[in-house]
């Protein structure tokens, strides 16, 4: 049976997904994943992301889901717009963010599903 045939058998018996990095990670990919998971580390930003994973909105409307004041909901989009997780357009005078990539939302859905199992028991 060829490598690309072989089945993953976490994926037979579980709803994970096929491991795709079986291969030695490289230095860059490692640095990414641990930008990406130091911007989920903060309540704020999950809350943002959260708010994101299904529609476009400005800040204003950001931060009143976040439960924080615009500006500091502005500071965070900057530090996630930095790290490509999200994306601005401008729409007349206001910004309009969105989720940059479909990976992300499933990412958050993760873990979120992960913690209510810590949370539920």
């Amino acid at each position: 049976m060829a490598a690309s045939e072989r089945v993953n058998p976490r994926q037979v018996n579980s709803r994970e997904p096929a491991d795709r990095h079986t291969e030695e990670l490289s230095a860059e990919q490692v640095d990414a994943a641990v930008t990406t998971f130091g911007l989920l580390a903060d309540a704020t930003r999950v809350r943002i992301l959260w708010a994101l994973r299904d529609d476009e909105l400005d800040v204003a409307t950001l931060a009143e889901l976040a439960g924080c004041r615009p500006t500091v909901a502005s500071q965070h989009l900057a530090k996630l717009r930095l790290a490509g997780l999200v994306a601005g357009e401008r729409d007349g005078r206001r910004v309009v963010y969105r989720l940059q990539g479909a990976h992300l939302r499933s990412l958050l859905t993760e873990a979120l599903f992960h913690s209510d199992h810590q949370v539920g028991g």
